[in-house]
């Protein structure tokens, strides 16, 4: 496998559960890893993260070929599951771990989540401002394994707890219209 096409993503996007299956049935994404980052603890795990005290966020890190899936294409369908005028968490999922951030990986990408969140911020979509932040992507932790592909795995409670979210009304009130 060719590497120099291999490149990562990485977003905040509130539970970190509702934020793998919109990215891992695109044709180019190799894996999406739920995780934590930003934070100021090494090796943090899910009980330590949901405390809020930690300054990670929950985050999906995604691995894609950039041949079959344009980092663009990725921010887009970011920008479409999340609340990005919500300062303190995403839906029902309140407090600093369910902050929305998109972590760049290098320059182009920083320069790509800014003009992104600029366009966003003029549509005029949204009534409130833009909060989400876009920092330089640290250290990821990958979630324990029983928090990896939770849709697929437990699919009755992921589809419970994402209808009671909010989450999908909001994606359609915003992006579905």
């Amino acid at each position: 496998m060719n590497n120099q096409y291999i490149e990562k993503a990485t977003f905040a996007g509130g539970c970190f559960w509702c934020m793998v299956k919109p990215f891992d049935q695109w044709d180019g994404v190799q894996s999406v890893i739920s995780g934590y980052t930003g934070g100021h603890i090494d090796n943090p795990t899910y009980e330590q993260v949901k405390t809020g005290t930690t300054g990670h966020y929950e985050a999906v890190q995604i691995t894609y070929d950039n041949r079959k899936i344009d980092y663009n294409l990725i921010l887009k369908l970011y920008w479409q599951q999340v609340d990005p005028t919500d300062p303190d968490g995403q839906f029902h999922d309140r407090g600093p771990q369910y902050r929305t951030a998109v972590f760049y990986h290098s320059n182009a990408q920083q320069a790509a989540a800014l003009e992104s969140r600029e366009q966003l911020a003029n549509s005029g979509k949204f009534k409130k401002p833009i909060v989400t932040e876009i920092l330089p992507a640290s250290e990821f932790y990958p979630a324990e394994t029983e928090h990896q592909d939770y849709y697929r795995k437990k699919p009755e409670h992921y589809s419970a707890d994402r209808a009671k979210s909010g989450r999908d009304e909001f994606i359609d009130e915003h992006w579905t219209k």
